[in-house]
């Protein structure tokens, strides 16, 4: 199991970072162009945030190989927090929470992700090789757009295994 942790504190209120984040269509905005992600599930059926809510995606990770990724929405509370778990994806187990903080300069917002690869030796190599430094990007270029839109005050990333 590892944990990767992602810390950032923007100047802008809890209430409107929870308005961009808790918007399904606005991953898009926040995922390296070069992933090549694309929300497979019909607009309609995403505008609301709720537990049981089901998104469909298609994304390219690594060398240009597309990757269906099912998530769930599993559990909210409006302007404070959500847990999204990977149903269908190229991880064994993916447990992400989004977690939101009222601080005096404004809000911080803490991604803590719990994830497995499968195929055991294969897979704790992987992770070594390029799955580590992969995930290291999507979050550093995620922080980098938040920080453009909400104006960074302070961030760090941290990888480690559990």
């Amino acid at each position: 199991m590892y944990i990767l942790r992602v810390e950032q504190h923007l100047q802008h209120g809890r209430h409107e970072l929870w308005e961009f984040i808790s918007r399904p269509e606005n991953l898009t905005k926040i995922t390296p162009p070069d992933m090549d992600f694309h929300i497979l599930s019909p607009a309609e059926e995403i505008r609301e945030m709720y537990p049981g809510l089901l998104i469909a995606y298609r994304v390219k990770p690594l060398w240009g190989i597309p990757l269906y990724w099912l998530s769930e929405i599993t559990a909210m509370k409006e302007g404070y927090y959500f847990i999204d778990e990977q149903r269908r994806g190229p991880y064994a187990f993916w447990h992400h929470r989004h977690l939101l903080f009222d601080i005096p300069q404004g809000v911080k917002m803490i991604d803590l992700v719990y994830y497995e690869l499968p195929f055991g030796i294969l897979g704790r190599a992987s992770h070594s090789l390029f799955v580590r430094q992969r995930l290291y990007h999507i979050f550093s270029y995620r922080q980098k757009v938040l920080g453009e839109l909400f104006g960074q005050l302070h961030g760090k990333i941290e990888l480690t295994a559990a």
